[in-house]
């Protein structure tokens, strides 16, 4: 099984392919997960957690 398929090969055993909609969904979910980490941290800081 191939983790990143190329938009020129032909196969069906692959997780991601190689295109504008896998890249914009990748984005957007690093995105949305490093504003949660920020917002995590600094809600830890306005509780005084740490």
């Amino acid at each position: 099984m191939k983790f990143v398929k190329d938009e020129d090969e032909e196969r069906r055993d692959y997780i991601f392919q190689k295109d504008a909609k896998t890249n914009v969904g990748a984005r957007f979910i690093i995105v949305t997960l490093i504003i949660l980490i920020i917002a995590v941290a600094i809600s830890g800081l306005y509780f005084e957690w740490y």
